[in-house]
């Protein structure tokens, strides 16, 4: 920014602060800030002017480095993004109030505001896409870690392991029961896997597919694959469909399937 708005902003810094406290305790009033206790929402409004007013003679790249930190810390606790963004419009207010009260020129106000406006408006920019680029990143871990959740290998017995699957399975999900099924057979030593669609509320021509598909390749690794958990309502579907499951075993429940994995480890268990 030029010089002159610069040192208009460190020597007026008292008068901005007022009248931005004063539009930023309008702002606590909406509701998406309800949560937020009192005591919090003054301190962070403390941090945030004081942010603000140290970024004022900063070169952009220094600044924006800046506000990647600041605003970092921020999403990871929650705090909305239009507090921030509302907070700067509050701020550009405020200068312009106070620019208006002491430069008379109209031409010469207009210039200076327009400066002052670009720089507020990079800051939002700035700060939209750091929350952009933060957001995006948090729900690619959490869709990955709920992908992991949603396909676990479990081992049950010495060389037997279950898969149960819940939800819809789609391509994604698909190629990822497929690695975890593979590695969890090698790692366990495992000689039947037992994968319980019990939980899948529909299994049509693709979900089959993808079934079939594991199972062939945990027996290309070894293992045998045993399908359970076929209602009576996914047998008909599948029967309509033309699927071939004959491949492999199929039961109606985990523990036929469990009997039959027992029996085909040469396993029984004991009655006490």
């Amino acid at each position: 920014m030029q010089p002159y708005i610069v040192s208009f902003i460190f020597e007026n810094r008292e008068v901005l602060t007022k009248r931005w406290e004063e539009q930023l305790q309008e702002i606590r009033k909406e509701n998406y800030l309800n949560s937020i206790s009192d005591s919090v929402y003054e301190n962070t409004n403390q941090e945030f002017m004081s942010f603000i007013f140290e970024s004022v003679d900063r070169n952009q790249m220094q600044a924006n480095e800046r506000l990647t930190t600041f605003t970092d810390r921020f999403i990871q606790t929650g705090w909305p993004l239009a507090y921030f963004t509302r907070g700067l419009q509050a701020f550009r207010r405020a200068i312009l109030a106070t620019l208006s009260e002491s430069e008379h020129d109209v031409k010469q106000l207009l210039t200076l505001f327009n400066e002052v406006e670009n720089w507020i408006d990079g800051i939002i920019n700035q700060l939209v896409t750091d929350y952009t680029g933060s957001w995006e990143d948090i729900f690619e871990m959490q869709k990955l870690s709920l992908l992991e959740l949603s396909a676990p290998l479990i081992p049950v017995f010495e060389g037997i392991t279950v898969m149960p699957l819940i939800g819809t399975i789609d391509t994604a999900r698909a190629k990822l029961i497929m690695e975890n099924l593979l590695d969890g057979v090698i790692k366990n030593r495992s000689q039947v896997v037992l994968i319980d669609i019990t939980g899948v509320p529909v299994v049509d021509t693709m979900v089959a597919h993808h079934i079939i598909q594991a199972s062939e390749a945990v027996r290309l690794v070894g293992a045998t694959c045993i399908l359970v958990g076929i209602r009576p309502e996914i047998a008909q579907t599948i029967v309509n469909l033309g699927i071939d499951l004959g491949k492999f075993p199929t039961k109606s429940t985990l523990r036929k399937g469990m009997e039959t994995a027992l029996e085909m480890t040469n396993k029984k268990i004991e009655q006490l």
